[in-house]
């Protein structure tokens, strides 16, 4: 995750993500549509529970019916982002051979979304090292971020409304007498991760379709192809 959206998360300004549906097989005799399944009347788990009322979607010919792989609403995710750790003071360093598992906690890691440079530390080779961890390598006890699924649906991405494209993080930026959006205030270059592509837009739409070409166009999957997406819904829960 990059910096700008965790910093969203951290400032609860994000509540929703997008991913796109990826399709078991694309049969013409008939089409995928948006559908859902659960609640009081939807069945139950192996433990008697409820199933959760969620979206998902389905082909009208083969009758196929696929639900979100990321969850359901109820389910926990635990956040990874760019970090460095555990790092602490020279006064932690007794405390710390005596019990080094104590440290594995996000209080003595540093975050590249709390902003500042990389931190400094010594390597096994004693070469002084300035750099972040991505957040492919952060395990579970250096994340600071749990989310609930509060809702899944399915729809096309160019269905995003202004107010689910500010829910996706997007915030006004000024300059002069315009008004225009982005992602996160201030951030600048590399922002949606290809040139150029932070640049302000005229509505939160638009900044959002900036976004998603960043991440996606490459993948085959552009805003101009319009695929479905699984829409979750989330809240930050508190530690």
């Amino acid at each position: 995750m990059n910096r700008a959206t965790a910093r969203a998360l951290l400032d609860g300004r994000k509540s929703q993500t997008r991913r796109v549906v990826k399709l078991p097989h694309t049969n013409r005799l008939g089409e995928w549509q948006p559908t859902t399944f659960g609640g009081p009347e939807g069945g139950r788990t192996a433990a008697g529970d409820v199933v959760p009322e969620q979206g998902a979607i389905w082909h009208t010919r083969t009758g196929d019916c696929v639900a979100c792989p990321y969850g359901q609403p109820g389910d926990r995710l635990w956040v990874r982002e760019t970090w460095q750790g555990p790092l602490f003071d020279s006064s932690d360093w007794e405390a710390y051979r005596e019990d080094p598992d104590a440290f594995k906690l996000p209080k003595y890691c540093h975050y590249a979304a709390d902003g500042g440079t990389a931190p400094e530390f010594i390597n096994a080779d004693d070469e002084l090292v300035c750099r972040w961890q991505p957040s492919t390598r952060m395990p579970r006890w250096a994340s600071r971020l749990t989310l609930e699924i509060v809702s899944v649906r399915v729809e096309r991405v160019q269905a995003i409304s202004d107010e689910d494209a500010i829910a996706e993080g997007i915030v006004p930026w000024h300059s002069g007498e315009h008004k225009s959006y982005m992602l996160g205030p201030g951030e600048g270059e590399g922002l949606f991760g290809t040139p150029g592509a932070w640049k302000p837009a005229k509505t939160p739409q638009l900044a959002y379709q900036k976004l998603w070409d960043s991440l996606n166009l490459k993948r085959g999957f552009g805003w101009d192809v319009n695929p479905w997406v699984w829409v979750i819904e989330f809240k930050k829960i508190e530690a």
